[in-house]
């Protein structure tokens, strides 16, 4: 029994009631694509100056984490948002990072689907005024991911917002990116809820505008396009966009509130996933996607529908904070033994907010070793004044 606080300040006893998911492997080949956006675990005994120097990385506990990932048949979004790109970690630790997830993903007897980040963020913003400089940048690092054998994913990058760029930069960049790549990219449209500085991403901020626009810069080579992930959550939006996605195309769901009904699609038209969430729901994840190859619609939703207000609690506003429910969920289930992120960034959330993903998580069968789990969360409490006696 736990003590537990709530929202209005006061605390409640708490007891775990939820049956944990054994994390395995799919019986069947999975009929959507699922990369799940993993962390990086930090290495708290050779962290110095958290807050502005370099972040120190546990390799170990952080390839494994990865490894528990392509082991449910999920694929890997390596170095992105959730990895704290921008957020904590630098260029030079997400260029490590990806080498050394490749190496591993090239081992792995599942050879599963690694794509990788390919930003901006090693230039300062000063760096960054011209359409060439931002090409340049973007070029720097995708041909780093492409030489050590990583898909590219197409970073939304805030030198564009940075420069009010016009829709004409915005092609000029992406044009260029798609056509010089070696394989078909996956472009990124991240919603200014993870990330105020991208207000106004592809030159508008009008929606409907920006959607014509980039489906446009889609269509002029879409054999270079695996897919668009859109992160908006915006279920409605998504759902019109997709159906206007030149064939062959993939639209990745980044919507960590609707995926469920995304992922399973209307009959005519579906989601793929590239979620960060999916890191956090693994076994839920892949359990369910293995029941929607099956064509087991109930048990798609009964596996996803308590992972949702789950995923809401995580990815409530301030959004970008999310990375912090991902790893406190990685630390509760023993794939790392401390609560430390880079820049510090678990204090980010509150005690108030732990305390609702531990319940939320235990009802969604997602605390898959309970008692290790309630000694955790024990710690975390007793760290917050709050005596469990």
């Amino acid at each position: 029994m736990l003590t537990l606080p709530t929202e209005d300040a006061r605390v409640e006893p708490y007891r775990l009631t939820g049956t944990p998911l054994t994390p395995r492997a799919p019986k069947v080949p999975l009929t959507r694509t699922a990369f799940a956006a993993a962390h990086v675990v930090s290495d708290p005994l050779r962290e110095r100056s958290p807050w502005d120097g370099r972040p120190a990385v546990d390799w170990d506990a952080t390839l494994a984490f990865r490894r528990q990932l392509w082991n449910q048949g999920l694929g890997l979004a390596e170095a992105m948002d959730t990895a704290q790109r921008g957020m904590g970690v630098d260029w030079p630790t997400a260029l490590e990072l990806i080498q050394r997830t490749m190496r591993a993903a090239k081992a792995h007897p599942l050879t599963p689907r690694v794509a990788c980040g390919a930003g901006t963020d090693h230039k300062a913003a000063a760096e960054l005024a011209t359409s060439d400089a931002i090409l340049a940048a973007y070029t720097t690092q995708a041909e780093a991911i492409e030489a050590a054998g990583g898909q590219l994913i197409l970073m939304a990058s805030r030198a564009f917002t940075a420069i009010n760029a016009t829709p004409e930069i915005y092609h000029h960049v992406y044009r260029r990116l798609i056509d010089q790549a070696a394989q078909p990219v996956i472009l990124h449209w991240l919603g200014d809820m993870f990330d105020p500085a991208l207000t106004g991403y592809w030159g508008s901020t009008d929606v409907a505008e920006a959607s014509d626009f980039v489906l446009d810069l889609i269509r002029e080579n879409p054999a270079k396009v695996d897919g668009i992930k859109i992160s908006l959550l915006d279920q409605a939006h998504e759902e019109q966009f997709r159906a206007r996605l030149p064939a062959g195309v993939r639209l990745y769901t980044g919507d960590d509130f609707n995926y469920a009904p995304l992922i399973e699609g209307d009959g005519t038209h579906h989601s793929h996933a590239l979620l960060g969430i999916f890191a956090a729901i693994a076994p839920a994840a892949s359990q369910a996607l293995e029941a929607l190859a099956q064509g087991d619609s109930a048990t798609y939703h009964r596996l996803l529908a308590p992972t949702v207000p789950l995923s809401r609690e995580i990815f409530r506003a301030p959004t970008r904070f999310y990375k912090a429910g991902i790893a406190f969920l990685s630390w509760l289930n023993g794939h790392q033994t401390h609560f430390i992120m880079p820049a510090g960034f678990q204090s980010s959330r509150d005690i108030t907010h732990y305390a609702q993903v531990f319940r939320l998580a235990d009802k969604a069968g997602l605390l898959s070793r309970p008692d290790l789990a309630e000694a955790r969360m024990t710690t975390l409490l007793s760290l917050h004044g709050i005596d469990q006696s």
